[in-house]
């Protein structure tokens, strides 16, 4: 396997592989560009989004600055977006459905590194090179859910349809779909019923 399909499998792998260097390289660039642009030139922020995220077959609205570790592994459904600072380290696949709302502040983390420092810690091969290995565990977001200010989410996260993620969370295990949920670590607090449905 090489370093790319051992990434995206999520079993270690050496994030200073040159196929892997370059794609990210790739990408912090385009995002760069796409920090420079301004909201009243749209054909020239989706040029750069087509490019930045060329498996996404919707372009999502981010408000700039946006972060991505290659963007070739995030996808984005229909009417989702996110507001300033969105980080995405799609190290593994990140999933976004469609119409999620994603606050300022948001980080959407895929990457993990060993428990023990034995394996973590950098190492040397046999040319004298310098190295460490990683892993990582995919996001999905599924439809219909809102992302308040501050929230990270962790590797290996599914955060199910129609939730609503309290501010700061740090969403660490599953969150099942139409759940009202929040907190460090984050826990759900309740369903969301009809009962929430703001009168006019």
């Amino acid at each position: 396997m090489t370093e790319r399909e051992k990434m995206l499998a999520g079993q270690l792998y050496d994030p200073s592989d040159a196929e892997l260097s370059a794609l990210l390289i790739k990408a912090r660039k385009l995002a760069r560009r796409y920090n420079q642009t301004d909201e009243d030139e749209p054909e020239r922020r989706n040029a750069i989004l087509r490019e930045l995220l060329p498996n996404s077959p919707n372009l999502p609205s981010l408000q700039a600055p946006v972060y991505f570790d290659y963007g070739c592994n995030t996808t984005f459904g229909r009417f989702s977006g996110a507001n300033f600072n969105f980080t995405c380290l799609d190290v593994c696949p990140v999933h976004i459905g469609d119409n999620v709302l994603i606050g300022p502040n948001v980080t959407l983390a895929t990457p993990m590194h060993p428990l023990l420092p034995e394996e973590r810690n950098v190492r040397q091969d046999e040319n004298g090179r310098y190295y460490n290995l990683e892993y990582a565990r995919p996001i999905t977001i599924e439809s219909d859910c809102w992302l308040a200010s501050n929230v990270v989410v962790c590797g290996g996260v599914t955060i199910g349809e129609g939730c609503v993620i309290g501010a700061g969370s740090v969403v660490t295990r599953d969150v099942p779909p139409h759940s009202l949920a929040a907190g460090n670590p984050c826990r759900v607090i309740r369903p969301l019923t009809a009962a929430d449905r703001m009168k006019p």
